[in-house]
């Protein structure tokens, strides 16, 4: 028999704070963290905007000789891993041979890298620092959670663009139900604002231009969307063994009952028109959990506010859902968060946590001219409340990668 899985910790760091309940205060309050960017040096750059973090100190969870051994994307996982890790009381536990560590991002340590070349091209080769690769590798953020908390289950990243952390929770989720681990810390985390990460995502012309008004340039669904505006974070989650998390006396957020993941095999950037890989991921995650497509009463879609990624969701979805498509709830909580890539899955599984706990429907806010072709209920501009039992969370990446996994308020 499988065991069940629950969700007994989370921690984020992103735009909109490093609280959890702060920011799911401030996405239900219709706010935006999208602002100009002052991270870097924007000479020359066209798009001015961005969710960059701009408070991030580390110090409290690092010791101070090590931050600058260890990239920003992986002070990020360590960050929002240590206080997931501290709400779910884990750090407790002796026997840290069961725990684990399952990360994804899309992009990995692109601060390092451009770095690196920089002092490689103005310096020479002897000038490039020997942290160079440990800094910059994909695994770098679960191997220095391991490190810092003694966890010694299985551990690696996973990289499927935008997909990466819901892929990492669908292993995590798998690993537990299999009985490989009783534990495992998963999500995913993004810092790719960089000079090199911005032109490219901008000369690709992926990114929203709407520099005199970045809270309004995230606008998912809406007829004048004009692209996805670039953020960084991270959300991590504590995926647990329901019976180990009741013996321990465990509070717990919600159940994760369904993975399903696929690949469109067409483009490597641009998704299948007709969201045939989409609604292959969602029927897939219904399938894992023996649930009928009306039980979801709450979608939190990919939603990236690009003119081709929210008409094909939107027709995955009707694909799915039938009738029921336009029963239930939708929104896009990247219209306030911005896009943080690889990280996006997990901070959106949390607010999909929050939701199923609160009974509230996050807003996708900006929504203000709808397209004719994305008809459905994307909960516009403004939170309701709704009794909510199965939810969905959705994550589609460049490379034709996508991912779904279904949460469930917790019911013992």
């Amino acid at each position: 028999m499988m065991r069940r899985v629950v969700v007994t910790g989370m921690g984020l760091v992103s735009p909109m704070g490093h609280q959890v309940e702060e920011c799911w205060k401030r996405v239900t309050e219709g706010e935006s963290g999208i602002t100009l960017i002052t991270l870097v040096d924007m000479t020359g750059i066209k798009v001015l905007i961005g969710g960059d973090i701009k408070d991030f100190d580390p110090t409290g969870y690092i010791e101070p000789r090590d931050v600058k051994r260890i990239d920003r994307f992986s002070q990020f996982t360590i960050v929002a891993a240590s206080e997931a890790i501290k709400d779910s009381g884990i750090d407790q536990l002796r026997d840290k041979s069961r725990i684990g560590v399952v990360t994804g991002s899309g992009i990995g340590g692109l601060t390092m890298i451009s770095d690196a070349m920089t002092r490689l091209v103005t310096k020479g080769p002897d000038r490039v620092s020997p942290m160079t690769i440990p800094k910059l590798m994909l695994n770098a953020g679960g191997g220095n959670v391991a490190i810092k908390f003694g966890f010694t289950g299985p551990n690696y990243a996973v990289a499927t663009a935008c997909a990466s952390a819901t892929n990492a929770m669908g292993n995590a989720f798998n690993h537990i139900k299999q009985g490989v681990s009783d534990v495992i810390v998963t999500g995913g985390t993004e810092a790719a604002i960089t000079r090199m990460g911005i032109a490219a995502f901008q000369n690709m012309k992926a990114l929203s231009r709407r520099n005199d008004n970045p809270a309004g340039a995230s606008r998912p669904f809406d007829a004048d969307r004009d692209g996805f505006v670039f953020s960084e974070g991270a959300g991590i989650l504590v995926f647990e063994d329901l019976e180990h998390a009741k013996a321990r006396g465990a509070k717990i957020y919600s159940e994760v009952v369904g993975f399903g993941t696929t690949c469109d095999a067409g483009h490597i950037t641009s998704p299948d028109s007709e969201g045939v890989g989409a609604a292959g991921a969602m029927q897939a995650a219904l399938d894992d959990a023996q649930l009928t497509a009306d039980k979801i009463d709450y979608i939190n879609a990919h939603g990236t506010s690009t003119p081709l990624g929210d008409k094909a969701e939107t027709k995955a979805v009707k694909e799915v859902f039938g009738e029921h498509a336009h029963k239930v709830s939708i929104s896009s909580t990247k219209s306030q968060m911005g896009h943080s890539l690889g990280a996006s899955g997990g901070l959106e599984a949390i607010f999909t946590s929050c939701a199923l706990r609160d009974g509230v429907v996050p807003p996708t806010i900006n929504l203000e001219t709808p397209d004719p072709d994305c008809d459905l209920d994307y909960t516009p501009n403004v939170s309701k409340e709704r009794e909510l039992t199965y939810a969905m969370s959705n994550s589609f990446g460049f490379g034709g990668h996508n991912a779904s996994i279904i949460l469930k308020r917790f019911e013992d």
